[in-house]
């Protein structure tokens, strides 16, 4: 099962803007097929990033994910039609950078992490070097 569904879509997107985006045979209906694709398109730009840190698929992917998952496929949809608007490419660009940032161990899943990153009283600091800091290391300074 992919990161976000139709339903998903419908929380950012009218109908009306769906129908555009995706009716290109002017029937007057979302073409499901097409949204479908698209919502696959961006679990697999999100599985790209994600690939390189975590065992795929996850067995319970963070609410994070359909967040990301929904304005990937948004962005999508809207470059068939010629380009997104700058609140669409603003969204995209964040969900970009924050997967680079997790592909890159710079943040986590949050406490739904599968490599349980997220949670704990261990804060993790990067500095070039792999150091951990934590209420025991640092006790003494």
């Amino acid at each position: 099962m992919g990161y976000a569904v139709l339903a998903d879509l419908d929380k950012q997107l009218s109908t009306d803007d769906l129908i555009q985006l995706t009716d290109d045979e002017n029937n007057g209906t979302v073409n499901t097929t097409r949204v479908s694709n698209a919502l696959a398109d961006a679990d697999t730009e999100i599985d790209g990033y994600l690939g390189s840190r975590y065992p795929l698929p996850l067995a319970s992917p963070p609410p994070i994910l359909n967040k990301l998952a929904v304005d990937i496929t948004i962005y999508n949809l809207y470059g068939r039609r010629g380009g997104p608007p700058e609140h669409v490419e603003k969204r995209y660009t964040n969900a970009v950078r924050f997967l680079e940032r997790l592909a890159e161990g710079k943040i986590s899943l949050g406490s739904e992490d599968p490599e349980g990153t997220g949670s704990g009283d261990t804060a993790q600091v990067s500095s070039g070097q792999d150091r951990t800091f934590n209420r025991t290391t640092l006790e003494n300074f």
